[in-house]
């Protein structure tokens, strides 16, 4: 079946270095920094990870990110859990926006 995200080319995504490799170095080495054990672990990193890739709705992360969340300890339980925050933070944010509607309609409604 054919898709507009083909999983087969998140492996190419290292192709983007092409053109730009001072910038592709730059990405990568900032990239592979913030995925390092820190104050969070690489487990915790990779489920938030996780939840962003749902929140921006980008396939080749949800992927990536619900590998590398297996690959660092994570089950389905928190995987699951970490996508129900990204979509409570997803849906307050449409919702507190709200606000800005209402002040609108206050405006043009007096």
């Amino acid at each position: 079946m054919e898709t507009y995200y083909n999983p087969e080319d998140l492996p190419k995504f290292n192709t983007m270095k092409e053109g730009s490799p001072e910038l592709w170095k730059k990405f990568y080495d900032w990239y592979g920094a913030v995925f390092a054990e820190g104050a969070l672990s690489e487990r915790e990193k990779a489920l938030i990870a996780l939840a962003v890739a749902h929140a921006v709705q980008c396939p080749y992360c949800i992927d990536a990110y619900t590998q590398a969340s297996l690959e660092k300890g994570s089950n389905l339980e928190q995987m699951t859990e970490a996508v129900h925050v990204a979509s409570a933070i997803r849906g307050g944010a449409s919702l507190v926006h709200g606000v800005q509607m209402k002040n609108v309609h206050s405006k043009l409604s007096m």
